[in-house]
């Protein structure tokens, strides 16, 4: 990371434009310039945003942003491969087990519910089949008479 810190300082120099322009230009803050020049990346959050800034700046400076781009990448992998195989299986089952548990949360928003128990529709059913009888047999007795 240091050397294209390096890369990307000596064509800033070398074009005579100071950190203050190009900040302006790119609408990146110096602070950020200042930390892509010096190879800090613990300073960095987000790896993409690190990685579109140094395509910016690169580009910018008249730097072919492809050979930066991959020298990046290669110091990412050689990073990032230095975590022991057990560290990031220990990571897969935390993160695993915490979807198990959010899945076992239910929410009276995320099920559905009924509007009415049980009990009220047995009801409403057995009324209509009591009304229905009464008014067979009311209109049987008012026939036959």
């Amino acid at each position: 990371m240091y050397e294209i810190g390096q890369v990307l300082k000596e064509a800033r120099i070398t074009s005579g434009v100071s950190i203050k322009e190009a900040s302006n230009d790119l609408n990146i803050k110096d602070v950020i310039l200042e930390n892509i020049e010096e190879g800090s990346i613990g300073c960095f959050k987000d790896i993409y945003e690190l990685k579109n800034n140094i395509i910016n700046y690169a580009k910018y400076l008249g730097v072919e942003p492809t050979k930066l781009i991959d020298d990046f990448n290669e110091y990412l992998f050689e990073y990032t491969s230095k975590i022991p195989l057990k560290e990031i299986e220990k990571k897969v089952m935390e993160q695993n087990k915490e979807k198990v548990e959010e899945k076992a949360v239910v929410s009276p928003y995320t099920k559905p519910m009924r509007k009415y128990p049980t009990k009220y529709y047995v009801f409403i059913y057995t009324l209509l089949i009591v009304i229905a009888i009464f008014i067979v047999v009311w209109s049987i007795l008012q026939i036959s008479t």
